[in-house]
């Protein structure tokens, strides 16, 4: 098996909310965008973010996990500079992310901060110095 991730596929509740979120508040274009049912993202060279509505998720792959607390993941979207980071956020919090939390410099040397889309996912959006900034950004 190659090393490597082609999509992530997180289940959502409201899709067209969902939709309102990327496509509209981030300005993220979608590759493919069914209506109550799938709307994908390019995300990297050969990497789609699929957000599928979840009754048609558990359809297919079976019941979810569900209760209090966040989700026991993060995304993350990396920035060349720490101002980078503060303006991601900036507009996360303008297209309504119901969590924003402010970045901070980390212990590991990084500054980041985290937003949630309308379902709670947490996307961290850091600075991380080499070399591990180096693998990530284009």
């Amino acid at each position: 098996m190659d090393q490597r991730i082609s999509f992530i596929t997180l289940a959502v509740t409201d899709l067209d909310a969902t939709r309102r979120f990327y496509r509209d508040g981030l300005g993220w274009t979608p590759e493919i965008d069914v209506p109550g049912e799938v709307l994908m993202f390019r995300t990297g060279e050969r990497l789609i973010l699929s957000l599928w509505d979840r009754a048609a998720c558990e359809a297919e792959v079976g019941t979810l996990m569900s209760g209090p607390g966040i989700a026991p993941l993060t995304i993350s979207h990396n920035m060349p500079s720490p101002g980078g980071v503060d303006e991601v956020l900036a507009t996360a919090k303008a297209a309504g992310a119901p969590h924003v939390q402010e970045a901070t410099q980390r212990d590991w040397g990084g500054y980041s901060g985290y937003f949630s889309d309308p379902d709670g996912f947490r996307w961290e959006v850091a600075f991380n110095p080499s070399p591990v900034g180096d693998i990530v950004l284009p």
